[in-house]
């Protein structure tokens, strides 16, 4: 793993929502909810945590246009990053 995407691991690490988000991710494209249900966070909290997720480029919307039903995936250094994440189950 390369300095940056130490960084972007270490922050991920951090926060459990986060973490979880990205395990959740890892297995391919999904909409929020699904997101929330496969990683046990509250609907209420993904936002913020996919917000935070794209801010750092682990993941993406791949149809930023929707208003309903977005779909984010992980990026090449989200998935760099999910190999890593600590197991929090």
């Amino acid at each position: 793993m390369d300095d940056e995407t130490l960084k972007v691991y270490g922050y991920i690490n951090i926060s459990s929502y986060r973490a979880k988000a990205v395990k959740a991710l890892e297995d391919g494209e999904k909409t929020p909810s699904t997101i929330a249900k496969d990683s046990g966070i509250k609907i209420n909290h993904i936002s913020n945590v996919l917000k935070q997720l794209k801010d750092c480029q682990v993941a993406e919307c791949i149809n930023e246009e929707a208003h309903k039903n977005r779909i984010y995936r992980l990026t090449e250094v989200g998935e760099e990053v999910a190999k890593h994440v600590d197991n929090l189950d």
